[in-house]
């Protein structure tokens, strides 16, 4: 009996030692590409320097100010959203940062589709700027 316990217990450690790692499967956490323009130590800095860019996103982290002018899961979408800031002048940065909100990542999955279909500016803008509301208030 003693030998079965022993056997059944070094059975069970090795299986157990196979399968340690399961946290992929309980993570609810999507990647998207978050558009940053730029980090500003002071608010002063970050309005006199973001004045003519709408829509954004500030995030406050560590005393800095994160702006974002954009927010998206497609690869076509961070191209085509850098590439608009681009001929406005401005530099713009891809982040990959992991959500825990499902209803936001599939707001996201939806807005791609439409910015992915989109051709102008203006379109760009305004979905962009549906997309950063919608983590203000899902999200943040």
């Amino acid at each position: 009996m003693a030998i079965a316990i022993i056997l059944g217990g070094v059975s069970g450690m090795f299986l157990f030692s196979k399968y340690k790692d399961t946290s992929y499967v309980f993570n609810d956490s999507e990647k998207l590409y978050f558009l940053e323009e730029g980090v500003y130590s002071s608010k002063e800095s970050l309005e006199s320097n973001t004045k003519n860019i709408n829509p954004k996103l500030v995030i406050e982290k560590d005393n800095k100010y994160h702006v974002y002018v954009g927010i998206t899961g497609n690869t076509n979408n961070v191209a085509k959203i850098k590439k608009m800031y681009k001929n406005k002048g401005y530099s713009v940065y891809e982040k990959e940062i992991e959500i825990n909100n499902s209803e936001f990542f599939s707001n996201v999955s939806q807005f791609d589709i439409l910015l992915d279909s989109s051709k102008n500016d203006r379109d760009i803008t305004t979905i962009e700027e549906i997309v950063l509301s919608n983590y203000e208030d899902l999200v943040k």
